[in-house]
């Protein structure tokens, strides 16, 4: 028993983790997401016409994180709340410059090449995820082997029309389903002629005589997907109807000004599904969802301000909708299962250009969303003074790594099977070597440590106090600070501090007055961050 493929399936079935790939489609603008913060006069000057304000305006980027090195420190699109505040909980992590050799600016090439996990010579008719779904479930062979009691789902579930390069294996058909809507998705199978009547079947069975024969097997083949498309179907149907609905609310329109086209945030919904699916049981591995408009040549931000328009609606439907996903992912039980990563074919140019835009560009920033992720900002800012931005990291360094530690691949398969190179800490072709990218933990464990250093309420002193007393906190990043004091039943007594302050340490010195002796709690909110402490009053 311990040589059938179904026992030794179950066996690697020991990790559950979830892999999401969020494709951003055309081409994001790295530097109007990221804005270089020491070098600021420099990206301004290359892109004055929609380069994003830092000081004097209501709306100006968000500093990140003040605790980095100076060529680390970026400050967030002012519409990327939700990001920072994801950030400030350790669960996100930008990686700089992020591209391939010899990058040619082009969206289906370039698009090609990122799904193919191949370099620019490289013309590979299987996807890096194909082959990873391929070794992950070997022995069994997909689709003949599929489903099965131990696997019920699709091995990858991609949201759309379509099936993308990423997903194919060699010679044989892709490793995942596309799908927009499970009961619509249901009800079609079930509406087509051969599945009305189990006892008649129209769609055309070969005769005996031909059972055998090239053209037998290939119409039995046939039959055969449509056979699984049916038990799919039905299957995603259960667990969507398991998932049941969720209690948190996900963004659906952009606030501000925007193109019509780009007020819907077509995120949401595939981020909800996925959410829905999992809780109802579905045990797909890797998923891709998209969002589009990222071409961004002429009219990227609008030109009576720089900080609104498509782009701007693009950083704040992935910022809420990755936000409320993240939530309802926590609220579900499921938030130490899924990690997402973005993918995008290429960069923007680092000059803006005459049509308040930005035209083909090379390397870019690369997101990576989760309670599993090993949270900061790798690699440096970008250097201003170029064309285009460098290449740091090749892609498949990205994803080699998160294979290795997110879905606990073995690195040889990485290595031999899945990027045929070690990307990991394997030889670079212009010398040296590879350094491991610490993207995401193996072992979850609290962020605790890395929250702590970039924001921290301090103790009271004097405390029992009388009249009088000083505090002091930490933050990362400016902001507005509160302090509110409250009673022991929980009922707000007085606002001790609402105040902007600067990145850094701080010591205020509050006034007690007229607060009768008792136990009091003190609760320090800026941003998503809140911290408490108790405050012992005398008279």
């Amino acid at each position: 028993m311990a040589n059938n493929p179904l026992s030794r399936l179950a066996q690697q079935g020991d990790s559950d983790r979830v892999l999401i790939i969020l494709q951003l489609h055309g081409g994001n603008d790295g530097l109007n997401t990221l804005i270089p913060v020491d070098d600021y006069d420099l990206y301004y000057s290359r892109r004055a016409n929609i380069a994003i304000p830092k000081s004097n305006s209501l709306r100006k980027y968000i500093p990140l994180d003040s605790t980095l090195p100076l060529n680390k420190q970026v400050g967030l699109h002012p519409d990327m709340q939700a990001m920072k505040g994801m950030y400030d909980q350790g669960k996100v992590a930008f990686v700089q410059g992020v591209s391939y050799k010899n990058n040619n600016g082009s969206h289906f090439r370039g698009r090609d090449i990122w799904f193919m996990g191949g370099g620019s010579d490289d013309y590979f008719s299987s996807g890096w995820v194909g082959r990873y779904l391929k070794h992950e479930y070997a022995p069994l062979e997909y689709p003949e082997d599929f489903p099965n009691d131990d696997m019920l789902d699709p091995l990858g579930i991609e949201m759309g029309t379509d099936v993308s390069l990423i997903f194919h294996q060699e010679n044989n058909i892709p490793t995942s389903l596309s799908l927009n809507d499970p009961v619509g998705f249901a009800n079609l199978v079930e509406e087509l002629e051969g599945f009305q009547d189990k006892d008649i079947d129209p769609r055309g069975k070969p005769p005996e005589f031909l059972d055998g024969s090239p053209y037998g097997r290939e119409m039995n083949w046939i039959l055969g997907l449509e056979k699984k498309t049916d038990d799919y179907a039905k299957r995603l149907y259960e667990v969507f109807q398991a998932g049941g609905n969720t209690s948190i609310t996900y963004p659906e329109a952009y606030p501000f000004n925007a193109p019509t086209g780009s007020k819907r945030n077509h995120l949401s919904p595939q981020l909800k599904l996925i959410a829905r699916l999992l809780a109802g049981g579905c045990k797909t591995k890797v998923f891709m969802v998209k969002i589009g408009g990222f071409d961004t040549h002429a009219s990227q931000v609008e030109s009576y301000d720089p900080t609104m328009g498509i782009h701007a609606a693009l950083m704040y439907h992935i910022s809420t909708a990755m936000k409320a996903f993240q939530d309802d992912l926590k609220v579900r039980g499921l938030e130490s299962r899924v990690l997402t990563v973005t993918t995008s074919e290429f960069g923007r140019r680092v000059h803006s250009n005459g049509s308040y835009g930005t035209d083909h560009g090379t390397g870019g920033p690369i997101f990576v969303f989760g309670r599993g992720v090993n949270p900061g900002v790798i690699g440096q800012v970008p250097d201003m003074t170029r064309n285009n931005i460098e290449m740091q990291y090749d892609y498949r360094q990205v994803y080699a790594n998160l294979l290795k530690d997110w879905m606990l691949v073995d690195e040889q398969i990485i290595n031999n099977d899945i990027f045929f190179g070690n990307f990991i800490d394997g030889p670079r072709e212009e010398g040296g070597f590879y350094e491991p990218l610490p993207l995401a933990v193996q072992v979850i464990s609290s962020t605790e440590s890395f929250i702590r250093e970039r924001f921290n309420l301090g103790e009271c002193h004097p405390n029992p106090a009388i009249g009088k007393t000083t505090f002091s906190f930490l933050i990362n990043a400016e902001g507005l600070v509160q302090v509110m004091l409250y009673d022991g039943q929980g009922k707000a007594i007085r606002q001790l501090v609402k105040q902007t302050y600067e990145p850094g340490e701080h010591r205020v010195e509050v006034d007690l007055s007229g607060i009768p002796a008792g136990l009091y709690i003190y609760k320090m909110n800026i941003g998503s961050f809140e911290q408490s402490k108790k405050l012992v009053v005398k008279n």
